[in-house]
């Protein structure tokens, strides 16, 4: 019988103190995943001390670097170490641990190559989102779709998971530093969906935007989406590769 594949969660952080130590508890509890990194962007508050006493591997950046550096920083340590499938999540409890499998049993039994979470699927959800964010994301995707021809319903949702040697492809450099910001996760998933090799494949999942309205992304309107926004432009355009 086949191994397992072993799998990595991944969850970029960036002052998350109060939210990390939970997001890490609640991905052990499912028994799903065989590591988790928290990817700290240089937090000033005590996530990085909150994740470790939660039992992740801290990946910390001496400086703020941006999600796309530290979500590299995360599936990189991953290759380094032998994992076969990474999850990514959010590390500010936006995502619901106990939808894991939706997302995972697809890779695990090799019906997949990558899978897109998406609130807007039927059994998806999103829970008391701001109606700027309902719109912007929905555009969003829109966008995406015209732009590869491919109907991704979802296209900003950071809950995804697929196989690490998808990194292996020639045509995909993770490494360019123009992703470090909001740009690499974009620039993935347009690579992937683009692709003919990669069967991908979207998942309904549950989205919560909790607390404040001023803490529901540290995202900055316009230039945030405008980083967002640009993979897709410049690749189609084939000013970046």
């Amino acid at each position: 019988m086949n191994e397992r594949p072993k799998i990595i969660c991944i969850l970029p952080a960036f002052n998350e103190q109060g939210k990390i130590g939970k997001v890490v508890s609640k991905v052990t509890a499912t028994g799903l995943v065989d590591k988790i990194v928290v990817a700290d962007d240089c937090s000033t508050d005590n996530t990085y001390n909150e994740a470790i006493e939660a039992g992740a591997h801290v990946i910390r950046h001496d400086v703020n670097m941006g999600v796309g550096a530290g979500i590299r920083n995360g599936l990189m340590y991953g290759k380094q170490k032998g994992y076969d499938i990474a999850v990514i999540m959010s590390g500010d409890d936006q995502h619901e641990p106990k939808e894991l499998p939706e997302v995972l049993n697809p890779l695990i039994n090799k019906e997949a190559d990558f899978i897109q979470g998406s609130r807007r699927l039927k059994g998806g959800k999103t829970v008391d989102a701001p109606l700027f964010r309902q719109i912007t994301t929905r555009l969003f995707s829109l966008f995406f779709t015209v732009i590869t021809g491919q109907r991704i319903t979802d296209g900003t949702n950071g809950f995804r998971g697929f196989y690490l040697s998808i990194l292996d492809d020639e045509h995909i450099n993770l490494e360019q530093s123009w992703l470090n910001t909001y740009e690499l996760e974009p620039y993935l998933l347009y690579k992937v969906v683009k692709s003919p090799k990669y069967r991908v494949v979207e998942k309904p999942i549950t989205i919560y935007y909790r607390g404040e309205t001023k803490e529901y992304s540290k995202m900055k309107p316009f230039r945030d989406w405008w980083r967002i926004a640009r993979p897709l432009v410049f690749l189609a355009l084939r000013i970046r590769r």
